[in-house]
């Protein structure tokens, strides 16, 4: 496994995981998973956010506690399916600012085709978290992390709660510097590019569509 990719075991997680892949989680069961995995994901990768000394009053004394060091952060999901994960980091961060990237795929070439970019305009005084329930075949999660890095951020994470062998191999060579943060590493795709054994439509479950 690549250094740079985060599986996440923790047993809620896992758990959460377990009832999102089930066929008979309806749509409202299904959206308040993905954010709650999402808010679990987010405390796991801010893990080495830097910390700094202040001084606080409490009801007794005055002392010296932590406090985060001025890091600015921005969460830039992936239109539409990265949106079920928004509510849940922010919950955790709820100053960080949200970009979106839209994207969809091809259904016969399979590749991402870009149709919106809309970003933070201070975006090189922020970490940004790419989110993205799905890793694929990684074309959009590529593509998307290419778009931001054009805005020079100061890092990037990508995280995503299920992955396929071969999207996150494309997406660790291809970005080799980005940390990836996933809850799940499933077993293939399958000849239409779905992920084994996956979730079904992560978009299509979260907002009820077909």
């Amino acid at each position: 496994m690549n250094d740079n990719v985060v599986i996440m075991d923790h047993p809620l997680i896992q758990h959460k995981l377990t009832i999102l892949r089930d066929k008979r989680t309806g749509s409202k069961q299904f959206r308040e998973l993905v954010s709650e995995i999402a808010m679990l994901m987010c405390y796991e990768s801010t893990r080495d956010l830097p910390l700094m000394d202040v001084k606080v009053e409490t009801p007794l004394m005055t002392t010296k506690a932590k406090a985060l060091k001025g890091r600015k952060m921005a969460f830039v999901p992936i239109l539409r399916a990265g949106l079920g994960m928004v509510e849940g980091v922010l919950s955790l961060i709820p100053a960080a600012k949200v970009g979106h990237i839209g994207m969809y795929r091809d259904p016969e070439t399979h590749q991402p085709v870009d149709y919106y970019c809309k970003l933070p305009s201070d975006l090189p005084e922020r970490d940004v978290f790419v989110l993205d329930p799905m890793l694929a075949t990684g074309g959009s999660a590529i593509d998307a992390v290419a778009s931001i890095k054009k805005h020079s951020p100061k890092r990037i994470k990508f995280l995503c709660i299920i992955a396929a062998p071969e999207g996150l191999k494309a997406f660790t060579e291809a970005h080799p510097d980005v940390p990836v943060y996933c809850a799940g590493l499933d077993e293939k795709l399958n000849d239409h590019a779905y992920i084994l054994p996956g979730l079904g439509d992560a978009g299509d479950r979260i907002f009820g569509t077909k």
